[in-house]
Parts: C-alpha cells; sequence; structure tokens
C-alpha cells in the first residue's frame, strides 16, 4: 500500500489532467473538487481549500491549499493520499486587467506568429487564462497541449475547454506522445527556471521541421523587471537579449526569423530547421 500511494502522489503532481466534472460554485471560503482520471489508477478527486482574503483572485496570492487525493481500482480497493500544506505559487500577475484594443491587439499579434493551421499541433507554456482563451477562439488546430506549474490554473482551464490537453511539469521533459510540434508558445518565459540553451535543446527534440517557436511579453522587458522584483520565486530571469537569442537558437538549429523589443511589446520568433 505504501509503495501505490507514493506512485499516485508522484503522479498526481506530473501528469496531465482530465477533468470528468465540473467545479462546485465558489464561495468566499472557497472549496473547489476537481475528479481527474489517471490512466490505469482510477479517479482522483481534488480538495482545494483557499483562505485567501479576496473571494475574487483565483488563484491569488497567500495562497494555501489543503489536497486530498482517492484512488479507486476497478476491484474495488480504495486507496487515500494526503496532501498537506501545498503552496501554490502566485500566478495572478499573469492575468493583465488591461481590456484595450492596443492590448488584445498584442496578443493577437503574438498568437498570428504562431501561423496555426488546422493540421498544427500546438503548446502554450507558462500563460495566462487570457491568452488560452483567445487562441481556443481565434484558432483551429489538431492538437492544444497547455503546459503550466500551476494545477488550479490547469483545472479551471480543462474546466472550460475539454478538448485542451493540460499537464503539470516542467517543458523540458514534455512526453513524447504528444511531439512533434509544429507551433511552440513559451508566453512567460522569464518563469521557466532552466537557462535558454537546455529550453531549446529540449524544444529541437519534439520540434517538426519548419516549426515556430514563439518567445513573447505583450507588457515587454521593463514589466518583467518589475513583475521580478515583486515575485521573485517565480520570475527567475528576464527575457533575452537579440544577440544571445541568435547563438543560442543558431547552436540547436533554430534561427530567429522575427525579434521585436521595445519598451512595452517583446516579441521572437523562432522557427525550427532540421539538418
Amino acid at each position: 500500500m505504501s509503495s501505490m500511494s507514493s506512485s499516485l502522489t508522484s503522479l498526481a503532481l506530473t501528469s496531465p489532467l482530465h477533468v470528468s466534472r465540473k467545479c462546485l460554485s465558489l464561495q468566499p471560503a472557497r472549496k473547489c473538487y476537481q475528479r481527474y482520471a489517471f490512466n490505469s489508477y482510477g479517479n482522483i478527486t481534488l480538495l482545494i481549500h483557499d483562505q485567501s482574503a479576496s473571494p475574487h483572485l483565483f488563484p491569488s496570492s497567500n495562497l494555501k491549499s489543503c489536497c486530498s487525493a482517492i484512488a479507486s481500482s476497478n476491484d474495488g480497493t480504495v486507496s487515500m493520499i494526503n496532501f498537506e500544506d501545498v503552496m501554490e505559487k502566485d500566478w495572478s500577475f499573469l492575468e493583465h486587467p488591461d481590456s484595450s484594443a492596443e492590448h488584445k491587439q498584442k496578443i493577437d499579434e503574438i498568437i498570428s506568429a504562431g501561423e496555426i493551421t488546422e493540421t498544427s499541433k500546438v503548446m502554450i507554456a507558462i500563460s495566462s487564462d487570457e491568452f488560452v482563451d483567445r487562441v481556443v477562439e481565434s484558432s483551429i488546430c489538431k492538437q492544444l497541449l497547455v503546459v503550466h506549474d500551476s494545477l488550479f490554473m490547469l483545472a479551471c482551464i480543462k474546466e472550460k475547454y475539454d478538448k485542451v490537453m493540460c499537464w503539470q511539469g516542467e517543458v523540458i521533459y514534455i512526453p513524447e506522445k504528444w511531439t512533434p510540434f509544429d507551433v511552440v508558445f513559451l508566453y512567460f518565459l522569464p518563469a521557466l527556471p532552466f537557462e535558454l540553451d537546455q529550453i531549446l535543446d529540449a524544444l529541437r527534440k519534439c520540434c517538426s521541421p519548419g516549426a515556430r517557436v514563439v518567445i513573447s511579453h505583450p507588457q515587454g522587458r521593463q514589466m518583467v523587471e518589475e513583475q521580478q522584483k515583486q515575485y521573485p520565486d517565480v520570475v527567475v530571469s528576464n527575457l533575452p537579449e537579440k544577440m544571445l537569442l541568435q547563438n543560442v537558437a543558431a547552436h540547436h538549429s533554430f534561427e530567429v526569423v522575427k525579434f521585436v523589443d521595445e519598451p512595452a511589446f517583446y516579441l521572437a520568433i523562432l522557427k525550427f530547421i532540421n539538418q
């Protein structure tokens, strides 16, 4: 039983989520029940309890969660795994409150840079709900995978879009079953705890020939620097300078086809050249 509990604990924190029932309505104390299917291990139900001051932020700063998971097998045996003191990082700063036409235009420009088609297999890493919403609304693709550090954000995305696949884990460890990708959006690169060299080396192995990797920030480098001061545990680096990006990209068979580094907008488009 102990070995089963150990494997399930790891699985619940690193596997793709498949929601089979929706969240209950959020009250000020906010309890949210989600049931996930994890292959042959049966169903796992997570209880997320947030006691932060504002009932309208999810996730929020000061987010504290207490999760319990129940795994049921086909033979009726039930195993209980308790997750205590699970702390969620504060990702609320990714949800930009600006709903102006200019901001929406920047988001659309980032999405257009990917050149998504109906046959594209797309991956979005560390993004806002707003960006995922806009990709789903504006583009038809063969496959859309959202990768994030936050189980809470992934659960909310999966609740809205059943066909969108979600995976909680690091972008350099993406399972091969979803590859190769035709479009990769590194929406918030500064949150990835890896060197640029590591990231592009991993993407080189899971991109199709001609794939486009889009690195962006709709508010630009200056905003990233401010976010790094406010959220040092989340924002661990800055956006790459042009010369650095070109050198590292070339080393991993990527070509920088467009680079914009303005005070309030950052966009870099890399194309994978299969050699």
